[in-house]
């Protein structure tokens, strides 16, 4: 056996860097070089190792040394330690993604170009993101029997920008507004009330559903739909698309419908002309040059009385008032216009009469049938078929019965309240041509003849037309 200390002259021991693995390599090579585990423990020993160390390899390379001549060999394992985790933001939304604005793809595989990706709505309180905590780690253990610290993992803060509100704790995020989630400088989070696109609505933004005002500073192209939980305020002009905010929509280029597409707002609208457009105002319709083959609905007024202030073709209903410089035009192109009701009820009413007919016609059909069924049953020739389909007949007709008499009902209701035109006016500041159509109320008046500076309202049963003051 190898005398004390005379291992040193044959082997070496070395460790890693973090000190949790020791190895064992030959530095001098000796086919007669013999010695016990024992003496190869001891010596490790004396290199300070205390922990993990592999008795089996000992054992082997004491027995079969010139197996690891040329190797490296681990003889003691540590265990390494086991750094923390990094705190973390966690949104509820997608945020500073999808840059490229990709079009959306829906289940069965097809492209939407107009659909893009979705805005980052949020409403006032709604969570943003909340705050993840680092995670902690794990001591290891060198071979020398020391304990290895672990890297703790940092903690992370909200980086907080606009209108938007942090718990207490610091560990939650919230919308302060309605708006949309936008990161800003050295990512600070904010929640913005308007979106803003500097251009054309088309097929580089698609569509836009935003929970604030909408802001376009270009046009809106035919097919696109914009709508907005505020404002919606175009620079530019808007064609054949459909436009839908609950605040007002004002259109600084006016309107081109192509009888396509719709403006609709909760409030007012306001443009400097529409043309072949369907329009539709909680309040106002507010026009400075001239509605032309459009179809206007207002809850209070529309009014159209700029420089130009024409009306001409299409239909406009106004709750209240309706006021133009002009209405119609020389070669007596067919303008209706109706006032003294809200649009809504004028044409449910359209609707309900329809209703009424069709029903009718099915209340005849039913009639007939069931009075041949009764006739047969009277001979004593009803066959069980025929037995049912009686039954199932006067079902149906006793159905028809309560229908026409609700809708009946709600028809007398309209046009009570179609009587009630006090307010209601139509004023023309210059000209109104024959071929035009006054309608207040449930009362009619056809204009003939070309009159100027004059105002119609209902008086005493009938449409007075009276000069304009």
């Amino acid at each position: 056996m190898v005398e004390h200390g005379a291992l040193d002259k044959y082997l070496n021991v070395t460790f890693s860097d973090d000190k949790t693995t020791a190895y064992l390599q030959f530095s001098s090579l000796d086919d007669e070089l013999k010695f016990t585990p024992e003496e190869l423990e001891k010596f490790i020993r004396s290199h300070k190792i205390q922990y993990g160390i592999e008795y089996q390899m000992i054992d082997r390379i004491a027995n079969h040394p010139g197996e690891y001549y040329y190797s490296k060999t681990p003889i003691a394992i540590g265990v390494s330690a086991v750094s923390g985790i990094d705190g973390f933001i966690e949104f509820s939304f997608k945020i500073g993604q999808d840059k490229t604005r990709r079009p959306l793809e829906n289940e069965k595989g097809h492209v939407d170009y107009k659909e893009i990706i979705s805005l980052n709505n949020v409403r006032k309180g709604q969570l943003i993101a909340q705050r993840r905590p680092p995670e902690i780690g794990k001591n290891g253990m060198s071979v020398h029997n020391e304990e290895i610290p672990f890297k703790p993992g940092k903690e992370v803060y909200f980086k907080v920008g606009k209108n938007v509100l942090v718990n207490a704790e610091q560990t939650a995020m919230y919308a302060a507004i309605d708006g949309m989630i936008t990161t800003t400088d050295k990512n600070k989070i904010n929640v913005f009330p308007i979106y803003e696109i500097n251009g054309d609505v088309d097929y580089s933004t698609g569509n836009i559903d935003f929970v604030g005002t909408v802001v376009i500073r270009g046009n809106v192209l035919s097919g696109f739909r914009i709508k907005a939980a505020g404002d919606i305020r175009v620079i530019g002009g808007v064609e054949g698309a459909e436009l839908e905010a609950d605040g007002s929509i004002e259109i600084s280029s006016g309107i081109i419908g192509y009888h396509k597409g719709y403006v609709k707002a909760g409030h007012n609208v306001k443009s400097s002309f529409i043309q072949d457009g369907n329009v539709i105002a909680g309040e106002d319709v507010l026009v400075s040059q001239s509605i032309m083959h459009s179809n206007i609905r207002a809850g209070k007024n529309v009014i159209c009385k700029g420089t130009k202030g024409l009306i001409v073709g299409g239909c406009i209903q106004a709750g209240e008032r309706a006021v133009a410089r002009t209405i119609g035009n020389t070669m007596s192109t067919v303008t209706i216009i109706e006032v003294g009701v809200l649009p809504e009820l004028r044409n449910e009413l359209v609707e309900l009469r329809n209703q009424l007919k069709l029903l009718t016609d099915n209340m005849e059909k039913t009639g007939k049938g069931l009075n041949m069924l009764d006739q047969l049953a009277a001979l004593g020739q009803l066959t069980p078929d025929k037995l049912s389909m009686r039954i199932k007949l006067k079902a149906t007709q006793s159905s028809y019965v309560r229908e026409n008499a609700e809708i009946k009902d709600r028809i007398l209701d309209i046009e009570k309240m179609l009587e009630d035109t006090g307010r209601a006016k139509v004023d023309i500041e210059k000209t109104i041509y024959g071929g035009s159509k006054i309608v207040i109320g449930r009362y009619t008046r056809y204009v003939k003849d070309t009159s100027e500076r004059v105002s119609f309202y209902y008086h005493e049963g009938d449409i007075s037309m009276v000069p304009f003051i």
